[in-house]
């Protein structure tokens, strides 16, 4: 029997793609792992692992470990943590039948650090970049981007960290991070124009499978609604991207439409939180990474549905015996 481990499975992505995988498969054991042991993706997977945290010294004796007694066949990370410390520790893996749904570590790294991004898109002359600059003070910022522009964490996720400045006070505590910590960029487009478009690449340049949603965003910077579309612009621009940056397996680019066209935000070189309801309109991805990494199988474009998701607060209880 295939055994697939997941990673992060008490947050959103983790456990979405516990459930996307179990959707489509009923015939593979699931180990979920976690650093809290009350993560609630344990319910949806047949065996659980309490993790130390992916930074510590203890991460990779105890990886080793769960995929040894485990005979874990293939690994999908569920949190940017994990991804990132695959890319650069290849050395977990060395000697390990398991393999890793992991994409090309250049982009990773790339993807990792906004500003780096940036500079990649100016120098592939791509339309989508957002202007954005490491120095400035606040008169300068105001006349180049207008108000309200935006301060990024260089490292970040999920709209962690990120500000909207209207004013000299509400420059002033951060501008002393600009440059080795932040970016400041222009504020493009509305909160009812953004997309989220996942695909699915060859590590060459092709994209073989994807989805587009329009979405809203929860305080937490998931998203929180979505709506299926089929937008050829849209399409073209993120083949052009991909044909750039050449990701490998899934893969996020998240868009905002103005006038003029597509600026794209970020790419994440992973699943996102959106994983869930993309498998619900027919796009799983989790399962695209056992017959892409594992079964070497060719993934091609699946029939899409057309529809809205709704995410809610729900309850999942555990009596005590």
């Amino acid at each position: 029997m295939t055994t697939v481990m997941v990673t992060g499975t008490g947050a959103i992505v983790g456990y979405g793609i516990l459930q996307s995988l179990r959707q489509a498969r009923q015939d593979i054991r699931l180990v979920a792992a976690d650093i809290f042991p009350d993560a609630v993706g344990q319910h949806w997977a047949d065996v659980f692992e309490l993790a130390p945290q992916t930074r510590s010294k203890e991460y990779a004796g105890w990886l080793r470990d769960c995929l040894d007694r485990h005979a874990v066949n293939l690994i999908i990370p569920g949190i940017e943590q994990d991804v990132h410390r695959y890319a650069v520790d290849p050395d977990l893996f060395l000697g390990s039948p398991t393999v890793v749904a992991l994409n090309r570590p250049e982009l990773i790294n790339l993807c990792r650090d906004k500003w780096l991004m940036h500079e990649a898109l100016r120098l592939a002359g791509s339309d989508s970049r957002i202007p954005s600059r490491l120095d400035g003070d606040f008169d300068e910022l105001a006349e180049t981007f207008g108000l309200p522009f935006l301060l990024k964490p260089r490292v970040g996720y999920a709209s962690n960290g990120l500000v909207r400045v209207w004013d000299r006070e509400g420059f002033l505590p951060y501008r002393h991070r600009l440059g080795a910590e932040l970016l400041a960029q222009q504020l493009v487009g509305s909160d009812d124009e953004e997309y989220t478009v996942a695909v699915f690449g060859d590590g060459k340049g092709l994209v073989k499978a994807s989805i587009t949603l329009q979405r809203r965003l929860s305080v937490e910077g998931a998203t929180a609604k979505a709506t299926v579309r089929h937008l050829p612009d849209l399409d073209w621009v993120t083949e052009e991207l991909c044909r750039y940056f050449q990701p490998l397996g899934p893969t996020n680019l998240q868009f905002r439409r103005i006038e003029s066209g597509w600026r794209l935000l970020e790419i994440n070189p992973r699943i996102s939180s959106s994983t869930s309801l993309r498998t619900a309109f027919g796009y799983n991805e989790s399962d695209f990474c056992v017959k892409y990494y594992l079964e070497a199988n060719e993934i091609c474009q699946p029939v899409i549905l057309f529809g809205q998701g709704i995410r809610y607060i729900a309850d999942h209880i555990t009596y005590n015996a």
